[in-house]
Formats: C-alpha cells, structure tokens, sequence
C-alpha cells in the first residue's frame, strides 16, 4: 500500500510535464507577440510548432511582400529554455532588420525589399530537457 501510494505521487508530480503541449508554447509565442499588437501588428493566424532538442532548427517557409513590415514570434513552454529565430531569404542570407531573445521568448524583425519566400529558422539553443516543445506565429504592418 505505501509503495502504491508513493509510486501514485511520483506520478502526480511527473503530471504538468507530461501534460505540455506545442499549445502551451503557442501561448508563449502570442504572448511574446502582444506587445507589437499594440503597436499595430496583425498577428497571422498561420501558426507552426514541434518540439526540437538543443541545437535542432526548424525551418518555417514563408510568402512576404515588399512594404510591409513583419516580425516573427517564437516561444517555448520549457521552464529554462532558451529560443531564437533568423530570417533567411531564398538564398540563404541573413535577412532580418532586427531580432531579440529573452530567454524562453524571441523575436525577428523583416522588412522584405521585394516579394518572395522567406524562412524562419527556430532554434532551441539551450533547455534543461533532451526536447523542447516550441510554437512559431508571425505578424505584419
């Protein structure tokens, strides 16, 4: 009965990791977006997440076009975690006007000189965990 009980409670404190989500790290990524919401961003609903380990990239296509301006939005559900996104054109070459990271947050800013495809490489740079969960939104002006 007590190796029954006790085998119940480590089950019960394993509960909330087991019970993350890539809809958790969607949470994070809006939130990190809300700030430029106020500022007038359109966060698309298009929203893309996985899970990765440390040091693994995924890599979000994108259609941007000229004149506007867009940022891209990640975050993580992992307590310790750290995540970043870049902006690359067809060609491979870095082409974002801005980015930030605060830890389980990041940001990265475009302003496309002509239309065309873009991709968005997310990045778990660090996590106590072997995986990640991580969501991706993006916006525009």
């Amino acid at each position: 009965m007590k190796k029954t009980i006790l085998l119940l409670l480590a089950v019960l404190a394993l509960l909330p990791v087991a019970l993350a989500s890539v809809d958790d790290a969607l949470s994070f990524a809006q939130e990190a977006a809300s700030p430029y919401v106020k500022q007038g961003f359109t966060v698309r609903e298009d929203a893309w997440g996985g899970d990765l380990g440390v040091k693994d990239q995924k890599a979000v296509t994108a259609q941007l076009f000229k004149g506007n301006e867009y940022w891209f939005w990640t975050g993580t559900d992992t307590r310790g975690a750290v995540v970043t996104v870049h902006i690359y054109d067809a060609a491979g070459k870095l082409a974002e006007s801005d980015f930030w990271v605060k830890g389980r947050f990041a940001g990265a800013k475009i302003i496309p000189a002509k239309t065309g495809t873009f991709y968005a490489i997310v990045t778990v740079e660090k996590s106590p965990q072997e995986r990640s969960n991580w969501a991706l939104v993006y916006g525009y002006k």
